[in-house]
């Protein structure tokens, strides 16, 4: 067998899950902020949408979304949306406005990007992304904010995660997904961001899909796994994370010392 292929074909064999995921790094470009700015960010349109459409009284404790229910018009307020906030000069806002615009503006742009290719089972059969290997939309160039092109990779990564550092920021971004972090029903703003910040976090450490007892093992959202570096680097640090928001019950668990971690996440779509 040719040498070329047969790597070729073990690369193709290998689970996409063994690949690392992103790790925080920092684009400079988007550090420029100013203190004293007043400037608000409009999201009305955004909480229009999440009004309309987002089931959050679901029997699975996971809110979903009415995909198949938005009508054209819908669509377009929501891509009006999309428009403003790319229209924003986010370089001259204050470092809370500009953490709520990020958000808004990740959680926005994914929805858009189901609605524009469903009906798909999960957010990872939109292939768009650029290379070979490419696995989902994240890596697609999507919007241009201030004349630079932007995909969702970079606002969480190269953005959201090395400028704040606030772990917290994994429960705020919504993947789409039913193993992912609740998608809130309201936009984040500087009045609310610390509120749903800590409200996203304990709502997912306290629900199964975020952490589940099974026997001496905890099986935890693979968030845990995939960006340990953002949750003290290690097992430990997990742990510590967990107990700040976790319910007496699973605080005790996790307090015994003798927790067995394994990782699990449900990528199919929250519809």
């Amino acid at each position: 067998m040719n040498r070329g292929f047969a790597l070729l074909l073990i690369i193709l064999l290998i689970p996409i899950s063994i690949f690392a995921a992103p790790q925080p790094e920092l684009w400079p470009r988007w550090q420029a902020f100013d203190a004293n700015s007043t400037v608000t960010v409009d999201h009305f349109a955004w909480a229009d949408f999440l009004g309309h459409y987002l089931v959050t009284k679901h029997p699975s404790g996971i809110n979903r979304v009415r995909y198949a229910a938005v009508t054209s018009e819908d669509k377009k307020r929501l891509a009006g949306y999309l428009d403003s906030l790319q229209g924003t000069a986010v370089s001259t806002l204050n470092r809370q406005e500009q953490k709520a615009y990020w958000i808004n503006l990740y959680n926005a742009l994914t929805v858009k990007t189901i609605i524009d290719h469903y009906p798909v089972k999960s957010i990872r059969d939109i292939d768009i992304s650029p290379g070979w290997f490419s696995d989902g939309p994240w890596d697609a160039r999507l919007l241009t904010i201030e004349g630079e092109k932007l995909s969702l990779n970079d606002i969480e990564h190269r953005i959201l995660r090395p400028i704040w550092q606030d772990n917290r920021v994994h429960y705020a971004v919504n993947c789409a997904s039913l193993g992912c972090p609740n998608l809130q029903s309201e936009p984040f703003t500087v009045e609310t961001l610390e509120e749903l910040l800590d409200r996203s976090a304990s709502d997912y450490i306290n629900h199964p899909r975020g952490m589940k007892v099974e026997g001496d093992k905890a099986i935890l959202s693979s968030i845990y796994n995939w960006f340990q570096v953002d949750f003290g680097g290690n097992a430990e640090g997990v742990r510590q994370h967990l107990l700040k928001y976790a319910e007496a019950d699973r605080a005790e668990y996790l307090k015994t010392g003798k927790v067995i971690f394994s990782y699990d996440y449900d990528w199919g779509l929250n519809e």
